[in-house]
């Protein structure tokens, strides 16, 4: 995935995006054993966009305060977490 994918991505209006085209966040299942690389690009692979996704029925639009901790830090921490 390049930077610029990830921009294209993180532009998604969350007004006009398609809900049934927005991969549900609770189907989502990832292998704990796995490296975290690997953790990484399986989630990414399976939300297809991990900045606008739907749980449940509610679209999510997720955002990254620029002063704050990167994208990757954040990523990691709610893969952490993520069961």
């Amino acid at each position: 995935m390049t930077i610029e994918q990830l921009e294209e991505m993180r532009k998604v209006d969350v007004q006009c995006v398609d809900r049934n085209s927005l991969v549900d966040l609770q189907e989502i299942r990832i292998d704990q054993s796995l490296p975290k690389e690997q953790r990484i690009k399986d989630f990414v692979t399976k939300i297809k966009n991990p900045y606008c996704f739907k749980v449940g029925n509610v679209v999510v639009k997720v955002a990254f305060n620029p002063e704050g901790l990167s994208f990757e830090e954040q990523f990691e921490k709610m893969l952490l977490g993520f069961s």
